[in-house]
């Protein structure tokens, strides 16, 4: 069921040109794409795969839209070439709207190993990170889709266990 936080976070795609969705289901993340599903400003087309949404990502922008991802950091390995080769090089802005599982408070084990690398990953590749710990750390969220269109690069922002489970 969705909560305030996802509202909003669509609210401010919507209110910031976001015109393309694509995503790879995600728990944290279900309520997001909830609302995004009753969204009509917004085009929501799930992915098999996160670098294949890089790609879809890449074409509506190519065709004049204002693209999001919405993925897990767990697959961020998978994607690196993707970002490097196409969006990075192509100069596309692409926020990444990313659950970084394996934080404090994460109750799969697996999933610890890839948040150990996940920054480092986005450090290397020079891509801008914001990481969202409480709700009021989405108050940062418009401001960083404006200034993604505005570089033209992309941006990845994280949302831990403790933003989504934070009391509304």
């Amino acid at each position: 069921m969705a909560k305030d936080i996802d509202r909003r976070i669509v609210s401010d795609l919507v209110e910031n040109g976001v015109d393309f969705v694509t995503s790879v289901p995600c728990k944290q993340l279900a309520g997001v794409l909830e609302v995004l599903e009753d969204t009509q400003a917004i085009r929501h087309v799930p992915s098999n795969k996160e670098d294949e949404g890089m790609g879809l990502c890449a074409g509506a922008y190519l065709g004049g839209g204002k693209p999001v991802i919405i993925m897990q950091n767990t697959a961020l390995g998978v994607v690196v070439n993707t970002l490097a080769t196409l969006i990075q090089f192509y100069h596309m802005p692409l926020p990444m709207l990313i659950s970084y599982r394996g934080e404090v408070g994460e109750p799969v084990a697996c999933q610890v190993e890839m948040a150990l690398h996940t920054k480092a990953i986005l450090a290397q590749l020079n891509i801008p990170t914001y990481h969202f710990h409480t709700p009021v750390d989405a108050d940062e969220l418009p401001g960083i889709l404006r200034h993604t269109a505005m570089c033209r690069k992309p941006v990845a922002i994280l949302t831990d266990a403790s933003f989504w489970s934070a009391p509304e």
